[in-house]
């Protein structure tokens, strides 16, 4: 796995235009091959989309025989704690260190989110349904 990679929920609807290779990781992730966060971004962007980022990241931990599983396991973790308000997530950094011949692994990721619409467009949105209920009940 290369850092700024990008991870995909399994319910992570994608605009119409965007199909690229994913494999699968773990039950409830897919893994999108060969394309960096900063070059997906501006697929999504392209495609009248966006690519929000959502605050906390997520940090965990994973052991062992080799750096390869290691990782592998503490980025399975670190996605597992992604909440379900985030349907894609960035790997972003990775330690490694080794103690009694384990490696021992900590990957964060940055919790993302695709959406067709921006949150103001969203709030102005429900704002305008909002108002014309309102209209409609006073006559």
């Amino acid at each position: 796995m290369k850092l700024h990679s990008v991870f995909l929920h399994k319910d992570c609807v994608l605009p119409d235009p965007l199909d690229p290779l994913c494999v699968p990781f773990g039950e409830q992730w897919t893994h999108v091959e060969e394309i960096s966060s900063s070059v997906f971004d501006i697929m999504i962007r392209q495609a009248g989309w966006h690519f929000i980022w959502i605050s906390g990241s997520c940090s965990r931990r994973g052991c062992a025989w080799t750096q390869a599983k290691a990782i592998e396991n503490a980025l399975g973790r670190a996605l597992g704690a992604v909440s379900k308000q985030s349907n894609a997530a960035e790997f972003d950094s990775v330690r490694v260190t080794k103690c009694l011949g384990f490696h021992i692994a900590t990957v964060t990721v940055q919790r993302r989110r695709i959406q067709e619409l921006s949150l103001l467009e969203a709030d102005v949105r429900d704002g305008s349904r909002a108002l014309h209920a309102d209209v409609r009940e006073i006559r």
